[in-house]
Order: C-alpha cells, then sequence, then structure tokens
C-alpha cells in the first residue's frame, strides 16, 4: 500500500514492528498537566491502561505474559481499583511464572484466566508460588523476555493456538520447568479461579496432555519439552509422583484444591536452552495436538518458527494502516494504539465448546459496549473477515443461550451485564449488512435480532417506550432503528414498519426543555456524559434542547470551554471528592468510554470546528509514551481505537454507514479498507508535537477549509461509510482559522426524509 507522496525525498512512515511499544499502558498514568480544554476534563475510572506487554497474536486465542497475580491482566504490581490512582500492591516488579490468556485494558471484568503457569526454577518444588523480581524486560508484538532473578532468561511467543516458550538457565544441578494446572484468576481477594475437574497424562518422553475444566469450559492442552535427558515427573500438593503416568481429578471445590501439575527437572549447563511448547484447544487434547503440529515444526526447535510467523501476521495487519509524518512519540504511540486495537476479542475458528458446529468461536468481547464505537468499525475496515467472523458468533451465542451477549467470556453462559447496555451487536450487524461484507446469512441474522429486542428490558421497552437505566432507552431505540433498516433491505416491509414506530422512542430518555436525560441510575458517568449520544435522528435531538445555539451551548459547557482547570482524582479519592467531580457535568476525557464519541456531536448543530477543538487537545495531552502513556483503562482497545481514527480524521457513527471528517493528525495516511485503499491528503499541515515531546503551551488547532473525495468538492462533512470502504483519495486543505466548510450541510438524521 503506498501513500501518495508530495515530493520524491518525503519519507513514508507507518506503524511497524519496531513502532509499537507494547509497555504503554501497563502502569499508572503519568501525562504531562494538560492544557487547553484538556484541563477541565475529570477522570472518574482508574487511571492505568491496564494493559500488559506479553506475547500476542492478532485476534488469536492465546496470550503469554509474566504472572504477578496484579490486577486485572496478572501482571504489574496494582491490586484492584475503580477510580483514582491505582494502589500498588507489590514492591517491586515480579513473576512467580509465565500464565496463558490474558485480559488486555478491561477493568472488573470477573475474568481474569491467566491458566496454565509455567515456572522455570532452580529451588526445590516447594518453593513454587514465589514470585521473583523482573528485569530486562523485552516486548514486541509476538515476542515478550525478561530474566528472573534467580538468573533464568525467560522468552515467550504465541502463535494462534500455541504458545512456546524458551527458558536459558545458569549452571543448575537441580534446574526444572514447573507446569502448574490449578492457577487460574489472580493473587486478590475473590479473584481466583478453581479448577472444576482436571485430567493430565504423560503420553511420552517430553510429552503430555490433559483437560483442565475452569468455569464450565475444557481447556485442553498438548504439550512438549525439549530437554534431553531430564525426568518428567507428575505432582500434586508440591509432592513429586513417582512413577506416576496419570491424574484424574473428578471434582475440585475451593475447600479441596491442592496444587497439581507436570514438572521436568535436571542438571543444566550454564547457557543450556529448554524449549517448552504447548497446543490449546476448547475441543479436546486431540485438537491441541493438532493446533500445535499446525504451527510447530515437531522435528526441530520452534521458538523462532513460531515467533517469526506471529511477526509476519502483526506486519500484516499492522501494514492496513499508515501514516507520515508526525514525532517519532507520536508515531509510537499510533503504532501502538493500532497494536492494542487488534489484541481482543480473541477468535478461535472451529473452537466453541458449547455447540458441535464448525466455524468461528469469539470470546473475550470484553466489554461490547466498550468497543462496538469504535473498535468493531475499525475490524470492518482493516479486518472484515474476522468482523463478520465475530458476529456469526455472537448470533451463534444468541441461537444458542437466548441472547446476543453485551460481554461474552471464555466461560459457560454469556455475561449479559444487564446494566451496561442493551442490544449493542445490532449497531455492528447494521454496518456490515450496509457494507456488504461477508456472507453472513441475513434472514437467519435477522431473525435473532428481531427476538434479541424483547429479552430482558426490551419486553417493558415494547410496552412502555422508556425504561430504566434510561441509557437503555436509547439503546433499544437505536437497535430497533438498525434492525428496521436490514429489515426494510430484506424486503420485508411489515416487519421494518413495525420496528421504525418503537426506535422513535428514543425521545422518551429526554426531559422537556433542558436537552439532556432524565435523572436515572447511569453506569460509570452521569446523565451529561450519556446525553451527547450520536442518535439516528440528531435534527430532533437538537430540537430538544432549543436548536443549534443551544445545543452548542450545552456541549461548550460539557467540554469545559472557559471553565478552569480540574484536579484529578487521587489515590483512595473519598466519596464527596468522587461527588464533585461527577458534579462538574463534564467530559471524561478519553479515561472512559461512555461519551467518547461525543466531539463529533456538534457536526450536526453545524459546528465541526468545536469537534477540532476537543480532538486535537485529546490527542495532544491524553495520550503519551511509556508505560503511564493511556489516561484509562484501554477498554479491550476501544481506546486505542478510538485515538487511531481520531489521528486519521475519520471518526465512524456506528450503527449508520457514516464517516465524519476532522482535521487529521498526520499529514498524510493510508487505510486499506474492506474493499479498496483511502489515501487521505493534507494540504497545509502543520506538524504538531504531543504532550510526551515535552511541550509548552497548548499548540495551536487547525481547522478544514475544504476538502475533494476523488478530486469532487466535498462540501459536507460526512461521507457515507460504505463510499469510504471502497477506497479513493481524500484531500483536505487545512489553515489555522476555523471556516465555513461543513457548517451548512449537515450529516443525516431519520427526520430529514419525512
Amino acid at each position: 500500500m503506498a501513500i501518495p507522496r508530495q515530493s520524491q525525498t518525503t519519507t513514508v512512515r507507518h506503524p511497524s514492528l519496531e513502532d509499537v511499544d507494547p509497555f504503554i499502558g501497563t502502569a499508572a498514568t503519568d501525562l504531562p498537566t494538560p492544557g487547553g480544554l484538556a484541563a477541565t476534563w475529570w477522570f472518574p475510572k482508574p487511571q492505568v491502561g491496564n494493559t500488559h506487554p506479553g506475547a500476542t497474536s492478532p485476534l488469536g486465542m492465546v496470550s503469554a505474559c509474566a504472572y504477578s497475580g496484579a490486577y486485572p491482566t496478572g501482571y504489574g504490581r496494582y491490586g484492584k481499583n475503580t477510580q483514582g490512582v491505582p494502589e500498588t500492591i507489590f514492591g517491586r516488579l515480579q513473576a512467580s511464572g509465565f500464565t496463558h490468556f490474558q485480559q488486555s485494558g478491561t477493568g472488573m471484568i470477573r475474568k481474569y484466566y491467566n491458566y496454565v503457569r509455567v515456572t522455570p526454577m532452580i529451588q526445590p518444588l516447594d518453593d513454587l508460588g514465589s514470585s521473583w523480581e523482573l528485569s530486562d524486560e523485552v516486548a514486541h508484538p509476538g515476542y515478550y523476555a525478561a530474566t528472573l532473578d534467580t538468573g533464568i532468561r525467560c522468552e515467550i511467543t504465541v502463535g494462534e493456538k500455541v504458545a512456546v516458550h524458551r527458558y536459558t538457565f545458569p549452571e543448575s544441578r537441580s534446574a526444572r520447568a514447573v507446569v502448574d494446572l490449578s492457577c487460574g484468576g489472580l493473587e486478590i481477594e475473590r479473584s481466583r479461579t478453581v479448577p472444576l475437574r482436571a485430567q493430565v497424562e504423560i503420553t511420552g518422553p517430553g510429552r503430555a496432555q490433559g483437560t483442565v475444566v475452569v468455569e464450565g469450559v475444557p481447556l485442553s492442552f498438548y504439550l512438549e519439552v525439549d530437554s534431553p535427558g531430564w525426568r518428567q515427573m507428575l505432582w500434586h500438593d508440591r509432592r513429586l509422583i513417582d512413577g506416576g503416568t496419570r491424574l484424574d481429578f473428578d471434582s475440585i471445590r475451593q475447600s479441596t484444591l491442592r496444587a497439581f501439575g507436570l514438572v521436568f527437572l535436571g542438571k543444566a549447563r550454564a547457557g543450556q536452552e529448554v524449549e517448552l511448547r504447548i497446543g490449546f484447544s476448547l475441543r479436546g487434547p486431540e485438537q491441541a495436538r493438532a493446533n500445535l503440529e499446525r504451527e510447530c515444526d515437531p522435528r526441530r526447535s520452534s521458538f523462532d518458527q513460531v515467533r517469526e510467523g506471529t511477526a509476519a501476521r502483526w506486519a500484516a495487519y499492522l501494514g492496513k494502516v499508515q501514516v507520515e509524518g508526525g514525532t517519532p512519540a507520536r508515531r509510537t504511540v499510533f503504532s501502538t494504539a493500532l497494536y492494542h486495537s487488534l489484541i481482543k476479542p480473541c477468535i478461535a475458528d472451529d473452537e466453541s465448546p458449547f455447540w458441535p458446529y464448525g466455524g468461528p468461536f469469539a470470546f473475550d468481547v470484553c466489554t461490547m459496549w466498550d468497543i462496538y464505537k469504535t473498535q468493531l468499525p475499525l475490524l470492518e475496515a482493516i479486518a472484515p473477515q474476522r468482523a463478520v467472523d465475530l458476529m456469526e458468533s455472537l448470533i451463534r451465542v444468541c441461537e444458542e443461550e437466548g441472547n446476543f451477549p453485551i460481554g461474552y467470556r471464555m466461560a459457560r453462559g454469556a455475561d449479559r451485564f444487564s446494566r451496561q447496555g442493551s442490544a449493542l451487536a445490532h449497531t455492528a450487524l447494521a454496518d456490515i449488512h450496509a457494507l456488504g461484507i461477508g456472507d453472513l446469512d441475513w434472514a437467519w441474522a435477522l431473525v435473532h435480532m428481531d427476538d434479541d429486542l424483547r429479552r430482558q428490558y426490551g419486553e417493558e421497552f415494547f410496552d412502555r417506550g422508556v425504561v430504566h437505566p434510561i441509557t437503555h432507552t436509547l439503546d433499544l431505540a437505536f437497535a430497533h432503528h438498525c434492525t428496521a433498516r436490514i429489515a426494510r433491505a430484506l424486503a420485508d416491509d411489515h416487519l421494518g414498519r413495525s420496528l421504525a414506530e418503537p426506535s422513535n422512542n428514543w425521545v422518551n430518555a429526554f426531559e422537556p426543555g433542558t436537552g439532556l436525560l432524565q435523572d436515572s441510575t447511569f453506569y460509570e458517568g452521569g446523565k451529561w456524559n450519556y446525553s451527547f449520544r450520536l442518535m439516528h435522528d440528531m435534527a430532533a435531538r437538537i430540537g430538544l434542547a432549543g436548536g443549534d445555539a443551544a445545543f452548542v451551548g450545552l456541549l461548550d459547557a460539557f467540554f469545559g470551554r472557559g471553565a478552569a482547570p480540574v484536579r484529578q482524582p487521587g489515590l483512595s479519592p473519598s466519596v464527596d471528592e468522587m461527588i464533585a467531580g461527577y458534579a462538574l457535568n463534564r467530559f471524561e476525557g478519553l479515561n472512559n468510554e461512555p461519551d467518547m464519541e461525543a466531539p463529533w456531536a456538534y457536526y450536526w448543530a453545524g459546528r465541526p470546528d468545536r469537534t477540532a477543538d476537543v480532538v486535537h487537545s485529546a490527542l495532544t495531552w491524553q495520550f503519551g509514551t511509556g508505560p503511564g502513556g493511556l489516561p484509562g483503562n484501554d477498554d479491550s482497545g476501544g481506546l486505542s481505537s478510538w485515538y487511531v481514527w481520531a489521528s486519521l480524521g475519520l471518526f465512524p457513527v456506528a450503527g449508520q454507514d457514516l464517516f465524519l471528517i476532522h482535521p487529521p493528525a498526520f499529514a498524510q495516511g493510508a487505510v486499506q479498507f474492506s474493499q479498496g485503499e483511502l489515501s487521505i491528503e493534507c494540504s497545509g499541515h502543520v506538524e504538531h508535537p504531543i504532550s510526551s515531546d515535552g511541550i509548552d503551551g497548548e499548540p495551536p488547532v487547525q481547522y478544514v477549509q475544504s476538502a475533494t473525495l476523488d478530486g469532487k468538492t466535498l462540501d459536507s462533512p460526512h461521507v457515507p461509510a460504505h463510499v469510504l470502504h471502497r477506497g479513493g483519495r481524500l484531500h483536505l486543505r487545512l489553515g489555522p482559522e476555523p471556516s465555513a466548510w461543513g457548517g451548512t450541510i449537515r450529516p443525516p438524521s431519520l427526520s430529514d426524509r419525512s
């Protein structure tokens, strides 16, 4: 993919493996004191990215990382935290081994995985579970390495369904690699995962297999170890089992759990390498073995082979988006954001443990309310088949379990998260249908979309036209709109008409006269944070607020125009401090997801220049390099996807087949959309540093003065998503002052058609 060049000397930059820093977001937020609008925003949620630097594969089943048992990924030093600065529970960066299957960027999600802990040791087995200090950490996409203070160098890589460990030992008379199959969850109160049943057997020299049932899911493995001359044994309760080849546990309880697993042990010369390969499956050890043999060459060491294959997959995904220009810090943040956007959800083909069919099985949809506005549109653009696979999997969940899940895990039964949202998958389904990508059976999909609208809060919404929490009224009205669009496209006019009427019930959520939502209970925010959602009839919504000027006034107050800087919550903030913060009724500044799309609400009031102000301030101050470079939880890539779109000068309006255009952060860019390449070029672009570059004061904002798409004048600040997905050439002329561009022709609203 080539970016058009302005001169022969222009250097093309694009996200590459070298640009990605997986350590961004792994520590408490550590950004310079913001200026401008960003100084007025308030952070209600934990000021930490909650990412991990472990080895991952794009949207792959397996991840692997150093395990301390800290919240929420198993990596790091922090305890459970729901607001303010996270509290450290460990005085150093440490690990008791290396586990598999980690969350990425979530908060209190209840499913923390970290199964199958592998620990290289030169201590007795009795010391298993002790933690050793980590040093010399290195992380790249698909690779993680660190040295334990025992002197063992540890390297891990993963494929799509495999993990490969390589340990370099110091000289020792009693070296060992211990596999703990009872590990799960976090080393934090009420956060452990206890296996229900387990079976493990040694199948030959350096080979073993088994299944551990965790939270109703049979996690199977097939394992190979290259350690010539070492013994292999089973162990239980830290005691070796001489001559044993199989362990069976038919029923395990919290009170009866005793650690168990495998151990490979023997003498090690200085610098000796031991490679351990694990294939995983949710459909039994035989499929786990097949998965391992598919990705690893059984005739030789596979570490470098798997690492190179995963690096190539990452390069292919990251190469779907290219940018040119920007400071090194901005490029690092952008590349890492794109990387974080492609870690979750996990999509494992032919691996569902819950139904016998083949096809994709998606888990770690953590969580739909975080990802449906930004990350799913990104997948639809640059990984369209995986986006379709995700939707196919969720339709299957709905068919098998009775609901489209709002969150879905590697655990029996959907986590429906009834407080957070309703019917959110409908937005992605509507966009995928409008884009014409994939080969979903839309008649099958429509049946389940329609049925799902009557479940949970849906029946009350259908009967009364309004439900509380009031945000579910917006969710359900919008989902009816999305489903009606598909019904009409499938020539089911009767269903389309029957759904269209309740889609107008979003108006019942608003207070007469204020232009804001009714008082209600709200999830992680207040009514201001949810009042500027981009609904399907924004013209009517602005009318409820009293017209353009009144609506812009509400938005200006929300984004802190003219307000004094605020103080962020610190360590263990008091109830009074949090109440005072919420009372500001302020934009949550990318620390949280409810109002991610709110900056673009200005477009329907004819003020795209105001959006440029807000987005510019966020890109300048709210993201940086280093472990503390994220303003809040990455939310499974939802926050990072926001950064990618905002930097490109495009914002997808989920469920509406629509993109909004604003000034990009880079002089040029290119996106390989589902059906063609879109190049984005700017004339008059001025490079601006970000906070990590050590800026002093607010850099000037740039505004769109005029635009063309494929050489034709573009007077409107919006383009249908299906048009951009075909590719083309978008040219933006930028300048230092707001212009009239985009102020007259508003993005479409449903009432425009009446």
